[in-house]
């Protein structure tokens, strides 16, 4: 009986999913970031192979 109710308490308990929500989001906040930092390293690095490719033309 004991079990049944400490069960039943958890399950109504709404803590626990509002940690997964916060989980979630966290999770989502990091990708748009990874995604983002990525694409700027793309842009930084054709950037930086056009100033070799021009300073290679030049000498």
């Amino acid at each position: 009986m004991k079990q049944c109710k400490g069960l039943t308490r958890l399950l109504r308990d709404s803590a626990g999913a509002a940690a997964v929500e916060y989980g979630l989001i966290l999770a989502l906040i990091v990708l748009a970031i990874m995604t983002s930092v990525q694409f700027t390293a793309t842009q930084a690095l054709a950037l930086w192979e056009k100033v070799k490719m021009a300073a290679d033309a030049v000498m």
